[in-house]
């Protein structure tokens, strides 16, 4: 267990500063070092403060990745002041929830934006300044990071230093009320449990609105004295000549990056890479051991989420292919039925979880009393996961509890479905997912996105599937498409294809007569 004390983030970041060893950020062509960034976030914080920004008021900010967002982040904390890190892609209406939602004060944001941002805070009296992060004048961020260093106030580490969103895949999204010691303990935790020291180089291609990127990459990167390389987008045919290029050794991974590196064209290069380690979930089952084997990497999965960062771990040294490891020394963890009392072990149910320590959880979720304690009811977190334990205590994933198709009294899971589709050869990308029947209750549908430089047929996927699915479970629908909708962590968008439903180019099993 971690026992040392946990400080505030700007506190955090000057102890980094004064080391001797200096960790290199650079984000696309952009390039910052950990004493560059400590001393940008203290003139920043004076600015905000200044500009008369108190302490708990909460800052949006909307913006591609940048060193720019570097300072943005560390000098909101440091000031004592609410991050609300938001998503480029969000639509006028998405994006005039975040800001009313979350209450916003003040909003940084790229000079791309800056037109939908103001027309979704026209009539937002509580948002007293707009300013252009890659603007110029006083209301730039380049102005901010040359403010005049003025006395800074101590802050709480307890108190909140960000309100990150959920994806919102299955409702509203959420806003989780996360501390300053939730942030560093978790970077701390990571640095561990990875073994990054001085002599890594982190890679990733998360936003840094998203936990992953932020805990996981930038902060366990300037933890361990790491280097990292940070880039917008992730492209799977450039991803191992980048690892070569720029002498990566680690990599975080989620979604379906895993399915997407291992799909790609086989090369006699592969193994000679200098990445050591990857770190993220899910890693499809038969693949795991094969890509190791390929890329010579050894895997790290995980379970969690934004609310509760890491509940179990699977490292190579307690490894159960298949499973997301056992609860780490930061969370006990429990699977209950309907009415929250504990199933044994084999059993399916809901995956709950609770700290074992102060400061390692989020603190409930902005401005929402109710989806705060329904989250928290019976004193354990409810993820809305379904999954089981074996008697050793590890961990199967089974899916997201409002993604369990219901057809003709069966409960389908998705993510079986997703996998066993997945290991046809002409697959690329594949998501399952229930649509109204005619009958009752719902039908299967699955959407698919070939292999690159390859075709598949819908006849030749419902063969595949009657090889590892039961016969309730094998889908229905068929849509064959081009790109499925993607959150930035490479996770799909089943709300977009399930408003979509069948469409007009679904293929239908039963018409068809197969």
């Amino acid at each position: 267990m971690l026992t040392r004390p946990t400080p505030a983030i700007g506190d955090w970041l000057a102890d980094l500063a004064a080391r001797p060893v200096q960790s290199t950020l650079t984000i696309e062509q952009e390039t910052t070092t950990t004493a560059d960034l400590d001393r940008a976030a203290s003139r920043v914080a004076s600015a905000l403060l200044a500009a008369g920004l108190r302490p708990g008021d909460r800052v949006a900010v909307l913006g591609q990745a940048s060193v720019g967002f570097l300072q943005l982040w560390f000098g909101i904390a440091r000031a004592g002041l609410i991050e609300v890190p938001l998503n480029p892609a969000a639509g006028p209406y998405l994006l005039r929830y975040y800001l009313q939602q979350s209450g916003a004060c003040a909003i940084f944001c790229d000079a791309a934006y800056a037109p939908a941002v103001r027309e979704a805070a026209a009539e937002l009296p509580e948002v007293r300044r707009i300013i252009v992060i890659d603007g110029s004048g006083e209301d730039s961020l380049a102005a901010y990071a040359t403010h005049r260093l003025d006395p800074l106030p101590e802050v709480d580490p307890t108190g909140t230093a960000v309100l990150l969103y959920t994806s919102g895949t299955t409702g509203a999204p959420k806003g989780a009320l996360l501390s300053h010691r939730a942030n560093v303990n978790l970077a701390r935790y990571n640095v561990r449990l990875m073994d990054y020291t001085s002599a890594d180089t982190l890679y990733a291609v998360f936003p840094l609105y998203h936990s992953n990127a932020r805990f996981c990459s930038v902060m366990s990167a300037m933890e361990a004295g790491a280097d990292l390389l940070l880039h917008r987008r992730f492209t799977a045919s450039g991803f191992w000549d980048i690892t070569r290029a720029h002498d990566i050794t680690a990599f975080n991974y989620q979604g379906a990056m895993m399915s997407i590196l291992f799909k790609q064209p086989e090369r006699a290069d592969d193994r000679d890479n200098p990445v050591r380690v990857g770190f993220g979930a899910p890693c499809p089952v038969e693949i795991f051991e094969p890509f190791e084997e390929r890329f010579g990497v050894a895997l790290t999965e995980i379970y969690g989420s934004t609310e509760t960062s890491l509940v179990c771990d699977m490292p190579p040294a307690r490894r159960r292919i298949g499973t997301c490891g056992t609860e780490t020394e930061l969370y006990q963890l429990r699977i209950v039925d309907a009415e929250d009392n504990e199933v044994p072990a084999g059993t399916p149910g809901e995956i709950v979880a609770r700290p074992k320590n102060p400061g390692w959880m989020f603190d409930g979720y902005h401005a929402n009393a109710a989806a705060t304690a329904e989250a928290w009811r019976n004193l354990w977190f409810h993820t809305g996961d379904r999954g089981q334990v074996d008697p050793d205590g590890y961990l199967t994933f089974l899916d997201r509890m409002k993604d369990t198709i219901r057809r003709r009294g069966e409960n389908i899971s998705s993510w079986e479905i997703e996998r066993i589709v997945a290991e046809h050869p002409a697959v690329g990308q594949v998501g399952a997912y229930g649509v109204r029947s005619e009958l009752s209750e719902e039908d299967v549908m699955i959407a698919v996105v070939a292999a690159p430089g390859a075709e598949v047929r819908p006849e030749e996927i419902i063969a595949h599937c009657t090889q590892g699915l039961t016969r309730f479970a094998i889908p229905r629908y068929i849509r064959m498409m081009d790109a499925l909708p993607l959150t930035p962590s490479q996770r799909i968008e089943k709300y977009k294809l399930r408003a979509d439903g069948v469409t007009a180019d679904t293929w239908d099993r039963e018409a068809a007569d197969v």
